[in-house]
């Protein structure tokens, strides 16, 4: 019977599209009259082209002006504008807004200029700058931007509290029913769709894709399947969540946040006797659409029965083909030294990956401890089954780590492949990881001064070996507090290895179109370009070490009544002789003063904005350890991108919460 389903696919697919032009034109028509009151009230902006010297005050008013414009036009367009102001290549501005394609004049008008007092007060000093508001895009900039695909900056949004309960949930139904949706939405004028799904035939989830108007349709579903694409490092396993980009937006969520369309109303009956032949026609399409609709509903259920299994063996047989490929993979890769665990072994030692042996999750899968026979602890990875990049971490680590071997680096111990599961076999190191200590107040009260030296010193070695002093030239990608581990003694070694890349010769710098990592770490030039390089993991550093000696973690320090990155924040207080300020108090009476300003001068080094200003890690390791050394003067910190939350009432604070996403996600527990 499944084979027969392949005959007849196109009718039933013929037949479900037209279902579920009924059913969304239905929709559409009786609406959800509370989604204006469910919508959430949240923004994000970056401030781009950062410069120590602000904008010239030709520049300010030509901006001011391209403002002005771009408001008053939202009032009468639809939806959709750009603009330009100056007379001269040194002043001009470019600017351009979007408003939502669900949203009347009235609200666009709103939107924008809300947006416009909004981008003034967060990037005063900025020649370019992008805010996306809940109804709107408003953006600027000093090149000009128009009719050009742009995907960076990329913003990830999700709800922290609503988690899917099954890993596959996104893969087997989101992927595909938004995919349809990018192609639908590319296509239309406004360049934008949504749509109503149902997950499983039991959850609804609701889908938007828009994109700027002065792009072609190609670009437009580039610019999306991007977007999409991202959703494997942020969001696999979140059931709402939004991707913003300059040219284009993605967001999927549990409940409707569409705006009610305009419904034209009936004409007042002028006789009795249209009322009764109105009547009766209305009786007629009920009876008539109620016959169509449930013999749709018998053909959909048919079809989708067929899909479903089809879908099935297809993943089965494509699974299979990926895990033969990775065993045949890793066996080229010549790596004789690294010993394959029998997964039986594994099994044993982790009580059958039960949950009293999980010690952390992360984005490529669940990290358990395991004790072997000989009574020897280990910690042991597990990869995610349905994640694509959970393999490509796993080659990534045999070929690189189990190569690498420093005191400060986590030891590889075996790997296992077998019965489709991807198992990587580590040292067991039993205080956890550096920000299980750091950022929290009991623990972190008991890290010292000379501690924490320690540690700052450690990493530092370990990040030269992997640059200089290794057989491959290592660029992590992903240093941040999460990611390093602390053994017995409380020394550091440097984990994860799944995101790095190798550099040969001398080669010093590469680019790559899948931003991945954590933001807050992120160089600048890596987060909007794609560049990265050894200065991209002493930016990381640098944010490391200031997270070291102030207590205070940089994706949090938004949140807090400063408003700013803790880079900036620190080159603020520096610049006004208040370092002592940035200290975390609990080792105000351990620590040596001389020292504690030396390593504060050393990070702002590192997260310096221009990466030929930062040093080499070689350079770091020679200032952390002498105490004549002449350090130069920093200069401003690079941009982070902006996280801010617009001012919400009573009423609607209990709405559901997204927040900044950090791409690579970690739910730490002691290990």
């Amino acid at each position: 019977m499944i084979r027969n389903c392949n005959c007849s696919s196109r009718r039933m697919l013929h037949l479900w599209l037209f279902t579920i032009k009924l059913i969304y034109l239905f929709y559409i028509v009786v609406g959800q009259n509370n989604s204006n009151s469910q919508e959430l009230l949240e923004y994000r902006y970056a401030c781009l082209d950062q410069s120590s010297t602000p904008p010239s005050t030709t520049y300010q008013t030509n901006l001011n002006n391209l403002i002005s414009s771009l408001s008053s036009d939202s009032a009468s367009s639809n939806g959709f504008g750009n603009s330009t102001s100056g007379d001269n290549q040194n002043n001009m501005v470019y600017g351009q807004y979007l408003c939502r394609g669900d949203v009347n004049t009235s609200l666009c008008h709103s939107c924008v200029q809300n947006s416009s007092r909004l981008l003034k007060q967060h990037c005063p000093n900025n020649a370019s700058a992008i805010l996306w508001y809940p109804f709107c895009l408003l953006r600027y900039s000093n090149k000009n931007f128009f009719g050009n695909l742009t995907i960076r900056p990329r913003i990830p949004m999700f709800d922290v509290a609503q988690n899917l309960t099954s890993a596959g949930e996104f893969d087997s139904d989101a992927r595909v029913l938004m995919n349809g949706l990018i192609q639908m939405g590319s296509q239309t004028p406004l360049m934008f769709g949504t749509h109503m799904f149902n997950i499983n035939g039991t959850q609804r989830r609701y889908g938007w894709v828009q994109c700027s108007r002065d792009i072609t349709s190609e670009e437009c579903r580039t610019c999306l399947s991007n977007m999409l694409e991202d959703v494997e490092n942020c969001c696999m396993e979140k059931k709402v969540w939004r991707i913003f980009s300059p040219s284009c937006i993605v967001m999927y969520e549990t409940q409707p946040f569409f705006v009610n369309g305009t419904v034209s109303e009936a004409p007042v009956p002028q006789q009795a006797n249209e009322k009764d032949g109105t009547r009766s026609w209305i009786i007629i399409i009920i009876v008539v659409i109620g016959a169509v609709v449930a013999a749709l509903v018998v053909f959909s259920t048919y079809y989708f029965w067929c899909l479903k299994h089809r879908k099935k063996r297809n993943f089965m047989q494509g699974h299979s083909r990926i895990f033969s490929q990775d065993q045949t993979d890793i066996e080229k890769t010549g790596n004789t030294d690294l010993p394959m665990m029998p997964l039986s072994t594994i099994l044993k030692s982790t009580n059958n990956f039960s949950d009293e042996y999980k010690l952390g999750k992360g984005g490529f899968g669940t990290v358990y401890k395991g004790v072997l026979a000989d009574e020897k602890e280990i910690a042991v990875k597990r990869l995610s089954k349905t994640s694509s990049q959970g393999v490509e971490e796993l080659k990534n680590e045999i070929i690189l780590i189990a190569k690498l071997q420093h005191r400060n680096l986590v030891r590889l111990l075996a790997c296992c492949i077998e019965q489709n599961e991807k198992l990587l076999i580590y040292e067991y190191l039993p205080n956890s990881s550096l920000d299980f200590h750091l950022f929290d107040m009991v623990k972190g009260a008991q890290l010292a001064w000379r501690q924490r030296l320690n540690i700052i010193n450690g990493i530092a070695k370990g990040l030269l070996y992997l640059h200089e002093d290794s057989r491959l030239r290592v660029i992590h990608r992903d240093l941040k507090a999460s990611n390093i581990l602390l053994d017995q003694e409380m020394n550091p070694k440097i984990s994860d290895f799944g995101l790095a890349r190798t550099f040969g010769g001398d080669q010093d710098e590469a680019n790559t179109i899948r931003v991945v990592g954590t933001y807050g770490y992120m160089a600048p030039e890596y987060a909007m370009e794609g560049l990265f390089s050894v200065k991209s993991d002493v930016f990381s550093f640098g944010v490391l070490l200031l997270e070291i000696i102030s207590g205070r973690k940089n994706s949090k320090f938004y949140l807090s009544e400063h408003g700013q990155s803790l880079p900036i924040f620190a080159w603020n207080l520096w610049c006004k002789r208040k370092g002592f300020e940035l200290m975390d108090p609990s080792i105000e009476k351990s620590c040596v003063p001389s020292e504690y300003l030396k390593f504060l001068h050393i990070g702002l080094l590192c997260v310096q904005e221009d990466a030929a200003d930062r040093p080499t890690m070689s350079s770091v390791v020679h200032m952390l350890a002498g105490d004549t050394v002449t350090l130069p003067s920093p200069t401003r910190p690079a941009f982070s991108v902006g996280r801010a939350r617009a001012i919400v009432d009573r009423e609607s604070s209990s709405n559901t919460s997204i927040s900044a996403n950090e791409v690579t996600l970690s739910e730490l527990m002691p290990r």
